[in-house]
Parts: structure tokens; C-alpha cells; sequence
């Protein structure tokens, strides 16, 4: 069939697995078929979430029944090309002119998860309606395809329906299936219904423990997910990849640590998803002695021979306080691409060092890579740092011409700019000329350049905006009580920490870490639940004295 060049590509796709759904079968046979399958419609058919279901599903089904893959081949052998492909397919599927269709169960969900592939999940189940009411019975691969596109609808009504009818009727589950359905359920929240069918069903290979894990961790709950990985048979390096970033998701740095090296002593060789994901925790929890370990197994292991992971590597040494290391690390890099560069200049931006960080981004805008929204945000943010302002307005005014738009990110690095150079006033239109809501990190930026500067009224207008948008949160009290209090205006000060004493509001502790001997130790304020406590309040004191 010949593509139409008029045609959208998603017409043109569904032009094409038309094209097997109606192709005239030999003897009406479909084991007499020679059906062409171009290479890269299947390969689309199998991409995505759940790769590979349906041509991995069929696998063992297509070429046993002559369905011929051709390399390269972009169009089937069938000569008409026609405008309408779903017109087409109701005169000839719906309306029994191919007669031969009621037994081509492969080439129906071939179909319908097109659809599926094109997010038009709506299309997708009246497609598999009508594949039911012309006869065709569908099997489990069929019916996970189904599950897929209520997901896509936001509606688990037909997922809960098909599940209560194979509770009833005693129907043996795929694999497929039930990964399907788990992972359905958890994206759209139900994770008690995913693990209450994880429970049920008999088909668990690592597959579905692996989804199971995923979902669980998703919706954070750790505890589900170590049980179900506790008490796996047969792991695979997904397994291990599923527990370690689930656990630095939610700020466990020191459990993915250790998962790392205990997996790290099993027989699977953590891969590249592995190394990031580690990376990523060392960072986030200031650990440098086990991020150089790591780097040095990456190393040992030639981990790393692309590349990929020094934009990792570069976050790592930076967020744990090792700028040189970032740089050298940047410096020998085979690969400067837009991570590359992106955390690079992160990096130098956070030690302060922000007209070296502008000079490299200048670099980048030279070596023809263009930046992103994450890249601008701290481009902003270190002309915040820096107090380049006539720099940060350029590059602010640049962005809508290089991107089109302007995120509420880059909004609020321009509105702390402002603040921090005393600019109050057009910090303040900025603020209610955004074409979005400014939400509580730009008002509360915004207030404590008020309270540099002691502008009492601002300060009061935006304080009342905070209080608006998070009631409880007793900070923004605390900082209008300040600006009054500078202002000598002791009667009104005391209104705010009244209000905080009286409604019981509760300041969130803030926490400081400390790496020793490999060992991350986390200090709240008034916190007293470290077991050496008493020892390093000994120490603190002996210090004080020596300093007195």
C-alpha cells in the first residue's frame, strides 16, 4: 500500500496495519499467509511503556503462521491506498467483506493497540467492542491491551470489570496480563487493587514481582516494597534498580547505598540505570567518600566508556563539595552534551563561582548546544548569586524568542534577583505580571527581600499572600513579625508569634549531615536520637571552652 504524503502520520500508521487487517487471506487460512510486517511498524507497536508487549506477545505466534517479517519495508504488498482508513475498516472488517477477519485474532489487536501507540485509547476499546460483537474471541494479550487503554482513559472501571470476571470465571493469566494490570491500577493510584490481584494471581515470574516493586515505590511505601523484594525467588538487575531508586526518591540515601553494595556482592553487575540512580543518592545525601568509591568501581569496571555518566559523576562531586573533581571530570568528558553542560554550570553556580559558570554556558551557546529550561533556570539563578542583573534580565527578556515561553521556574529566579538587588518595587509587577499564579516559593522569596530591606508594606501585602496559600505555615509570620520589629514596631510584632503560639503552628527542623569514615550522620535541631549524643555534647563543650 502506498503511503499518501497528504496524510498525517498517525493516518498514515493506521493506514498501514490496515493494510494486514485486510489483506485477503490465501484459502481463507491464515497459516497460508505471507502477510509482510515492515520492520519499524512493529518495532513502534512494541515501543514504549510495556515494550514490546504485543510483537513480544505474538512472537512466538506471527511466524509460525507466515507472517513475514521484511527489513526496511515501509509499504504492504496490498496496491490500493485509500483516505479513510477507519471508513475502510468499517466497510471491510464490520460490514463482513473480509470474511476471513473473525479468525485473524493477531492482526485485531495488532489494531487496536495501534491505537493504543497513537493515545487514542477511546478508539481502542470500541474497536475491541466490535472485534467481540463480529465473533472474535480475544485472548489474554487482547484483553491487556484493553486494560492498557482504560489506563490511558483515566477510567479503571473496565480494568476492574475485566479483573472480577477472571476472579469469577477461573481464567489462567499471562504474565503480560498481569503486569498490565498491576501497572494500571498503581498509575492511577489504586495500589491496594494492584496488590490485592498480585496476591491472587498464580502467573509471577520477575516480571510481574518486578511491577509490583515499581508500583509499590511509587506510591512510597517502602515497606511493601522491601517485603515483595525480600522474598523473591529469582531477582534480576531491575530488581535491584527498582529498590535503589525507590529508596532515593524518598530521600533514603543511605538504604540505596547499601542496597548498591549488596548488590554489588551478588552475581548482578549493576549497570548504567544502576550507577545514576546511585550517583544520584550520594549526591543528594553529601556522601563524597562513597560517591568516590563508586566512581572509582565505574572506573575499574570501564562503566563509563561513552560518557553517559559524567553528568552524574559532575552533579555528584559537586553537591558533595568537590568543585575541582567536577571540573576535571567536565574537562576530560567525551561527550559534552546538554547534561554535560547543564551540570557543569549547576555546579559552579552552587560554589559560588558565577561568572566562571556564565562563561562556560557562553561556551556552550558556541559549541552550537542549545540549552533548556533546566539549564536557564540556573543560568538565572547564578546571576541571582552573583548579583549580575543587567545580565539576568537579558537572559530573561532572551527567553521567550529561544523557547517560546517562560516557565514559573525562571519567573522566580528573576523575582529573587530583584529582591536580592533591592528592586522591590519591579520585583513586585514582575510578580503580578506573570501570566501564572505565583505560588508560595516566589512569595516567600519576595518577603525576605522585604525584610532586607524593611519595606513594611510589601512585606505586609505579601505576607498576606502566603497566608493565603499555606494557612498553617507559621514562616511567613515570622518574617512579617521581623520586618515590624525592625521598623520598631513592637505592639504589631507581637501579633504574628501570638498567632503562632495560640493555633499551635509548627516550624519544620531544619537538618544538617556530616559524612565520617563512609557514614552519612543527620542532625535535627533539639533532635537527641543519635546514639552518640551525649558523647559529641561533650565535645562541643570541651570545644566552647578552648574558644573562650
Amino acid at each position: 500500500m502506498a503511503s499518501n504524503p497528504s496524510k498525517a502520520p498517525a493516518d498514515d500508521f493506521l493506514e498501514q496495519i490496515l493494510g494486514i487487517l485486510t489483506y485477503p487471506a490465501a484459502d481463507h487460512n491464515l497459516a497460508n499467509n505471507d502477510v509482510n510486517l515492515p520492520a519499524p511498524m512493529v518495532l513502534q507497536l512494541g515501543s514504549g511503556e510495556g515494550s514490546g508487549h504485543i510483537a513480544g506477545g505474538y512472537q512466538g505466534t506471527m511466524f509460525p503462521l507466515g507472517l513475514r517479517l521484511e527489513e526496511g519495508k515501509s509499504n504492504f504488498l496490498k496496491p490500493e491506498d485509500t483516505s479513510d482508513s477507519g471508513k475502510r475498516f468499517n466497510e471491510e472488517v464490520i460490514d463482513g467483506r473480509s470474511s476471513t477477519m473473525k479468525n485473524r485474532l493477531v492482526l485485531w489487536t495488532l489494531m487496536i493497540r495501534a491505537y493504543v501507540c497513537l493515545t487514542l485509547p477511546g478508539e481502542a476499546l470500541e474497536l475491541f467492542r466490535t472485534m467481540k460483537r463480529v465473533g472474535v474471541i480475544p485472548d489474554m494479550v487482547a484483553v491487556a491491551t484493553v486494560v492498557s487503554a482504560s489506563g490511558l482513559l483515566g477510567d479503571l472501571g473496565v480494568a476492574k470489570m475485566i479483573h472480577c470476571f477472571i476472579e469469577k470465571s477461573g481464567v489462567e493469566v499471562d504474565a503480560f496480563f498481569s503486569s498490565t494490570l498491576i501497572n494500571t491500577y498503581g498509575e492511577w493510584g489504586s495500589l491496594t487493587d494492584a496488590y490485592r490481584f498480585f496476591q491472587e494471581t498464580a502467573m509471577k515470574n520477575t516480571v510481574v514481582w518486578n511491577t509490583m516493586i515499581h508500583q509499590s515505590l511509587e506510591h512510597n511505601n517502602l515497606d511493601l516494597g522491601k517485603q515483595l523484594f525480600d522474598s523473591m525467588q529469582e531477582r534480576d538487575v531491575a530488581s535491584w534498580n527498582s529498590m535503589i531508586r525507590g529508596f532515593a526518591n524518598v530521600g533514603q540515601y543511605e538504604e540505596a547505598l547499601a542496597l548498591f553494595h549488596d548488590m554489588e556482592i551478588s552475581v548482578f553487575r549493576p549497570n548504567t540505570l544502576t550507577l545514576l540512580s546511585t550517583l544520584s543518592a550520594c549526591a543528594s545525601h553529601g556522601a563524597l567518600e562513597a560517591g568516590a568509591w563508586i566512581h572509582s568501581y565505574v572506573n575499574n569496571n570501564d562503566l563509563n566508556q561513552d560518557g553517559s555518566l559524567d553528568s552524574s559523576l559532575i552533579d555528584m562531586y559537586s553537591k558533595c563539595g568537590d568543585i575541582a573533581k567536577a571540573i576535571q571530570i567536565f574537562e576530560e568528558s567525551p561527550r559534552r552534551d546538554l547534561f554535560t553542560w547543564t551540570s557543569i554550570i549547576c555546579g559552579l553556580a552552587m560554589h559560588g563561582h558565577g561568572k566562571k559558570a556564565l562563561c562556560y554556558f557562553s561556551e556552550m551557546n558556541e559549541s552550537q548546544v542549545s540549552p533548556d529550561e533546566v539549564t536557564m533556570v540556573r543560568v538565572l539563578s547564578t546571576c541571582a548569586h552573583a548579583g549580575l542583573i543587567e545580565q539576568g534580565r537579558r537572559y530573561f527578556q532572551s527567553m521567550e524568542k529561544v523557547f517560546g515561553l517562560v516557565l514559573i521556574e525562571h519567573y522566580g529566579c528573576m523575582v529573587d534577583l530583584l529582591g536580592r538587588m533591592g528592586c522591590l518595587k519591579e520585583a513586585y509587577d514582575l510578580i503580578m505580571g506573570m501570566p501564572m499564579d505565583a505560588n508560595e516559593i516566589i512569595w516567600g522569596s519576595f518577603l525576605s527581600a522585604c525584610r532586607v530591606y524593611n519595606n513594611v508594606e510589601l512585606g505586609e501585602v505579601t505576607a498576606r499572600r502566603l497566608f493565603e496559600l499555606d494557612p498553617r505555615d507559621p514562616w511567613g509570620r515570622v518574617m512579617l513579625s521581623n520586618i515590624y520589629a525592625e521598623e520598631a514596631k513592637y505592639d504589631r510584632s507581637m501579633g504574628p508569634r501570638k498567632e503562632i503560639k495560640e493555633k499551635g503552628f509548627k516550624k519544620s527542623p531544619g537538618c544538617s549531615s556530616i559524612e565520617v569514615n563512609g557514614s552519612v550522620h543527620g542532625f535535627l535541631v533539639e533532635d537527641n536520637s543519635h546514639p552518640c549524643y551525649n558523647e559529641i555534647n561533650s565535645t562541643l563543650e570541651k570545644i566552647e571552652k578552648l574558644m573562650n
